[in-house]
């Protein structure tokens, strides 16, 4: 028997819901002048729709890895997508050449190391692996 996608949604929903609590922060580096990103500029930048953040700087997203409860609490909370609805969103954009995913480079002290070196880079981690090298931009809860 098939399940109905909102209904695979839901399910998808609740158990992220419980297996990461904890809130995820999207982070630039210290040295990035953007102060701010909406919940829409951070989702467009990870699903490919922008390029550059909002001061006109090129944006590289970095992704945590698949299988990571922060990945896939970020991807349903910013974009409504759960883990199979991402992998389908992006064999459709490689198929018909109109995107590219982000680099996936790990849990959240890897990501935090990387764009605290780069000006260029936007990443999300719990909250908790938060410093002053990197300046979270926007929380999502």
């Amino acid at each position: 028997m098939r399940m109905p996608v909102s209904v695979h949604c839901l399910l998808a929903a609740l158990l992220l819901a419980g297996s990461c609590s904890a809130e995820v922060v999207v982070i630039v580096s210290a040295r990035n002048p953007v102060k701010a990103l909406s919940g829409e500029q951070a989702s467009d930048l990870f699903l490919g729709k922008a390029v550059e953040f909002p001061n006109g700087l090129h944006a590289v997203p970095i992704d945590q890895s698949e299988g990571s409860p922060v990945r896939d609490v970020f991807y349903l909370k910013s974009s409504g997508k759960a883990p199979a609805q991402m992998k389908a969103y992006w064999a459709h954009m490689l198929f018909t050449g109109r995107g590219q995913p982000p680099v996936e480079s790990g849990d959240s002290a890897a990501i935090k190391r990387l764009v605290a070196d780069n000006p260029n880079l936007v990443g999300y981690i719990d909250r908790s692996a938060l410093d002053a090298s990197v300046r979270a931009v926007l929380s999502i809860h």
